[in-house]
């Protein structure tokens, strides 16, 4: 019995620790549409570091039909995807040395994933921000709040 106590109790931590670091990682999805399958992302600021993975399920090529994740504070969202558009595909459309862009991802095409990983600790619970796609025309429509937990 006090074995089977013992296995029961480490399968609970471990399932509790795995729920915490669940958290800090986030899976999303996006395709030949213009839509991610979040709109929200609620991250707690006891995150070492936050991953985002992003997997392109459509057909199309990097350059017709790209998608990439970028986050900033919600107030820079439009300068940002605007100025993107003219640093151009081979810049992933994220302006190069830009203080308001946070983090960013490499823009993929179909069939293709990337991942992201960046500090939770630099975040203000207080402030309002904003993740998009930065390719041309994406960011009207692929865009969702990224809120932080103290």
């Amino acid at each position: 019995m006090k074995n089977l106590l013992r296995v029961t109790t480490l399968f609970i931590f471990s399932a509790v620790a795995g729920l915490s670091q669940a958290a800090c990682v986030f899976d999303l999805e996006v395709g030949d549409n213009l839509k991610f399958n979040l709109t929200e992302i609620n991250v707690s600021k006891k995150c070492e570091s936050v991953t985002i993975n992003l997997a392109h399920s459509g057909q199309l090529q990097a350059n017709v039909m790209g998608h990439n994740w970028v986050l900033t504070k919600a107030a820079d969202l439009e300068g940002v995807a605007n100025d993107g558009m003219a640093a151009g595909l081979d810049a992933d459309y994220v302006p190069l040395n830009d203080t308001r862009v946070l983090a960013a991802s490499s823009v993929i095409g179909g069939g293709e994933t990337t991942s992201i990983k960046f500090a939770a600790s630099n975040f203000d619970s207080s402030e309002q921000y904003a993740f998009f796609c930065s390719f041309p025309g994406h960011s009207y429509s692929m865009r969702g709040n990224f809120i932080v937990s103290p």
